[in-house]
């Protein structure tokens, strides 16, 4: 019998379950709107940034279709706008974010298609980032909060929600991409990794980014990853493939893989000419466009031709809207871009304890001191011990953190007492911790994720710039407020991977608030502040100090809070002005014996006491700074500036800066005895300054 061959609608009749006439209206909508931009915006310079999602489109709108839960959340990339209007973005929103307007995703802060969408009522979209891959952690962090929402604490209206990142073919290369897979996998998460997959990274094939260039084929045999694999061009599979991968996420409570094929019909963005591509593979793609073959399969089974020349009137109509109100809008006033990089009182629209209605309990600056004298680590315990009993938001992970109490015995029994879903321990990937970090707190969690040492910060990088300016470029829309704790600083001996310091380099990332506690009980007042705070913060914990006999105090209570940008007069005087932090604090305090002198112990470098160090200088008419961190571009010379800036008349000697060299912390205990300030040699520079 000959084979007769059929259309696609008389194949496969259209699935009922799908609104096929919505997902018509939004494919138009996206194709109006990338037109809109290709061919008006961006010759007339309105737009500057224009990344075409034609041929992704389709597939994705089927897929945020699906996404009906309350708590359900996605992050994308630069081509996910279809996704986002598929979830109710306002496409005024999306063409004045394109054209730099006030209001918008970012207020013109960020990248046009750097999408947003906080969404209270339904599905939202996490506040993305600019760096390929950089959405699959964090969105492993919102899956890992609806699991602890509806396991740890009981939550039943979390049950089926779930998290969705979206990325090409070429995020499977990066870092966030098997920090991800690894972490969804292990614990078991609710998340579904969409992979759209056009061929190219932009230019490079993507046999380049994973051999054979499917991620799917690759990934098969991962255990407890669920894939599914198909035509994102084909309605019916695109549609049935993306249903059973957001069920089964939602039925099983564990993470799946969705790769579908997709044409990308235009170049990676507008600049791109797509000269590396033949023009048979140009005709391919274009052969495979999803706009016809979704009107293949819907007319005239679900709609007549006259209705589907309608919707896309319609679409274009509401295209032209947009674009007309969009450009009616104005560019942000100036005065207002320093606005939002810390909380000012002004809620955000999602993330973060405050938004989900977390009072602070009432805290107090005069310590209430009891017992004996106890070290740093006691310290940051108990505080730990005392905000998690108090706030079952707060969740502290990170690796050997559980049954071992991490490397230097802070969580040492934690987990016992807490249980293993609010103190955990994590795969070996600083991207995975921060990053899961930052999708926990946009969903109302506190974590307290731990980096080992400060120098294993590094590949935690990118998620650290990308936390702190979560809530300025979103213009108050997300926040993320975490608390990274960070051991870090010699201990006895030194060496160039586990005894850095360079907190000058957080401060220099906007957003981030930065705690050097000298001794235990400003340990406990800082750390408290912090996780009952709206900002993220570096919790910064010297390992010199964790049990040094100097750097104990007394518990101080359980109401004690310290502000952040309040420095504390360990000694006063009026000779000289000794400014400092962390370890250095002891060895000033001694070199100062005899003398007298104001040692200034900043205890934050974000923000910093601007006024004491000022009004000191301007007492004492000498400055020395000491800080155990580089000399070039070390946090003294922001200290030395601002006190020749507003205090250069009143100075009777030059400012001093005593730090390290510039080297890496030496290990010899010799060599590091040389290269980090002695209490001899801050002595001897504050003769100095005396003499002068």
């Amino acid at each position: 019998m000959d084979q007769v061959a059929v259309k696609s609608h008389e194949r496969n009749s259209p699935d009922d379950r799908i609104d096929w006439r919505k997902a018509a209206y939004f494919l138009h909508l996206s194709r109006a709107l990338d037109e809109m931009e290709e061919k008006r915006l961006v010759p007339e310079k309105k737009v500057l940034y224009q990344f075409s999602a034609r041929g992704h489109d389709m597939a994705q709108i089927l897929l945020g279709m699906q996404l009906t839960g309350l708590h359900d959340a996605t992050c994308g990339y630069y081509r996910s706008r279809p996704l986002l209007l598929s979830l109710g973005v306002d496409p005024a929103d999306a063409l004045g974010s394109a054209m730099g307007r006030a209001g918008g995703y970012s207020d013109g802060r960020d990248i046009g298609v750097v999408f947003n969408y906080p969404n209270l009522s339904g599905a939202s979209a996490l506040p993305m980032c600019g760096g390929v891959g950089a959405q699959y952690t964090p969105t492993a962090g919102w899956a890992q909060a609806m699991k602890y929402y509806s396991t740890t604490l009981g939550r039943k209206e979390y049950d089926r929600d779930i998290g969705v990142a979206l990325g090409g073919d070429g995020s499977v290369a990066s870092n966030g991409f098997w920090a991800a897979i690894t972490a969804a996998t292990t614990q078991f998460l609710p998340m579904l990794f969409y992979v759209e997959d056009n061929g190219f990274g932009i230019s490079v094939p993507s046999t380049m980014q994973t051999p054979g260039g499917n991620i799917a084929a690759n990934l098969a045999s991962w255990k407890d990853l669920k894939i599914f694999d198909g035509d994102g061009c084909d309605p019916a599979e695109a549609a049935r493939l993306s249903q059973e991968a957001v069920t089964y996420v939602r039925d099983k409570r564990k993470p799946a893989l969705l790769r579908l094929t997709v044409p990308r019909l235009q170049g990676h963005s507008f600049q791109d000419t797509q000269t590396y591509k033949s023009e048979d593979i140009v005709r391919q793609e274009w052969e495979r466009d999803p706009l016809p073959r979704l009107k293949e399969y819907l007319v005239p089974t679900v709609m007549t031709a006259d209705e589907w020349e309608a919707t896309q009137g319609k679409a274009r109509e509401a295209a032209e809207t947009a674009r007309e109100a969009a450009e009616g809008r104005p560019v942000a006033d100036p005065a207002t871009v320093t606005n939002h990089v810390f909380f000012n009182g002004e809620m955000q629209v999602m993330g973060g304890q405050y938004r989900a209605g977390y009072v602070p309990p009432a805290g107090s600056e005069i310590p209430e001191t009891s017992g004996p004298r106890i070290n740093m680590v006691t310290a940051i315990r108990k505080t730990l011990d005392l905000e998690m009993s108090i706030n079952d938001r707060v969740v502290i992970f990170g690796e050997d953190i559980g049954p071992k109490g991490g490397v230097h015995a802070v969580t040492l029994g934690l987990q016992e007492k807490f249980g293993s879903e609010r103190v955990f321990d994590t795969s070996l990937s600083e991207e995975g911790i921060i990053g899961r970090a930052v999708g926990m707190a946009l969903a109302g969690l506190v974590p307290v994720p731990e980096i080992q040492f400060r120098k294993y910060a590094e590949p935690a990088t990118e998620q650290i710039n990308d936390c702190g300016t979560i809530r300025w470029r979103t213009n108050n829309r997300f926040a993320a407020p975490i608390v990274v704790r960070m051991p870090g600083g010699f201990f006895k001996c030194g060496d160039p991977w586990h005894s850095q310091t360079n907190e000058v380099a957080f401060v220099h990332q906007p957003g981030w608030k930065v705690a050097v506690p000298s001794n235990a009980e400003d340990a406990v007042g800082l750390l408290r502040t912090s996780l009952r705070g709206n900002d993220p913060v570096i919790f910064f914990e010297h390992r010199a100090m964790l049990d040094h006999a100097w750097a104990r105090r007394p518990y101080p209570g359980d109401n004690f809070t310290l502000p952040f940008g309040k420095a504390k007069f360990t000694r006063t005087g009026s000779d000289i002005t000794i400014v400092t932090w962390g370890a250095m604090v002891q060895r000033c305090e001694d070199a100062a014996e005899g003398i007298s002198a104001d040692v200034i112990d900043l205890r934050t470098l974000m923000p910093w006491d601007q006024d004491a160090v000022l009004s000191s200088v301007r007492k004492t008419r000498r400055c020395l700074i000491v800080h155990e961190d580089l000399g070039s571009a070390g946090f003294g010379a922001e200290i030395s500036a601002v006190v020749a800036d507003k205090a250069f008349m009143d100075l009777d000697a030059p400012i001093s800066r005593l730090t390290m060299p510039d080297i890496p912390s030496p290990h010899n205990p010799v060599l590091l005895d040389w290269a980090v300030p002695s209490v001899e040699r801050i002595a001897k520079r504050i003769a100095e300054l005396l003499e002068f």
